[in-house]
């Protein structure tokens, strides 16, 4: 493993976020793969939160000259919010007491020194992806996991991803005891609808559109 490659991976480990290790040395893996498939393509992750996965994706687009662009309103999913399990009060701006994550992904990139491979959208969703033309090599789901959230990204973006394109979905849990419904959901109707699997690591799934 390179300087850079080390340097970044140790990085990633440090930033707030919900991606095992494990995981997140799978995206950059599953990343350089469809990179080495399409080499300066375009890639997408919606839920960014303070930027890990888009440091072990960034990595991998920075070796294969990919673009990622890496989307969050940056306001915290329900379970990020007061009073939820995964609520952390570090994440709060003082000037409206609502949760921003913002600042931190900013400053999670530019410790990588990756602002010129991962490119921040910032606002809804659904939104951004109405106006959004560019074919997809890779798309990462990894936002919200309340029914209606995690439905809506499915259907807005998992058509910009091309033929032979990847999709790559976050906390898809067999078991409902081990974690929500709607990412295995989702999951589920990618395989029913023209997408193959190709990988698994923990709760991680990779699939390729045929």
């Amino acid at each position: 493993m390179s300087t850079r490659a080390e340097q970044l991976r140790a990085l990633a480990r440090e930033v707030k976020g919900f991606m095992p290790d494990d995981e997140g040395d799978a995206l950059t893996q599953l990343g350089r793969e469809v990179g080495s498939q399409f080499p300066g393509g375009s890639w997408l992750e919606v839920g960014a939160w303070c930027g890990k996965s888009a440091v072990y994706l960034g990595l991998a687009a920075e070796e294969t000259g990919c673009v990622l662009y890496s989307l969050d309103h940056h306001h915290g999913s329900e379970e990020n919010q007061s009073g939820w399990e995964h609520f952390d009060p570090d994440l709060i701006d003082a000037a409206d007491g609502r949760l921003n994550t913002l600042p931190h992904w900013q400053r999670t990139i530019a410790r990588a020194q990756l602002e010129d491979t991962v490119v921040g959208l910032v606002g809804p969703s659904v939104t951004i992806a109405s106006h959004f033309a560019t074919p997809l090599d890779l798309l990462f789901i990894d936002g919200g996991h309340g029914h209606e959230v995690a439905w809506a990204d499915y259907y807005a973006w998992t058509p910009a991803v091309r033929d032979g394109g990847w999709l790559l979905i976050h906390d898809v849990f067999p078991d409902p005891a081990d974690g929500g419904r709607p990412p295995y959901e989702i999951y589920l109707a990618a395989l029913a609808n023209g997408f193959s699997e190709v990988a698994a690591v923990g709760s991680l799934r990779a699939l390729r559109r045929d």
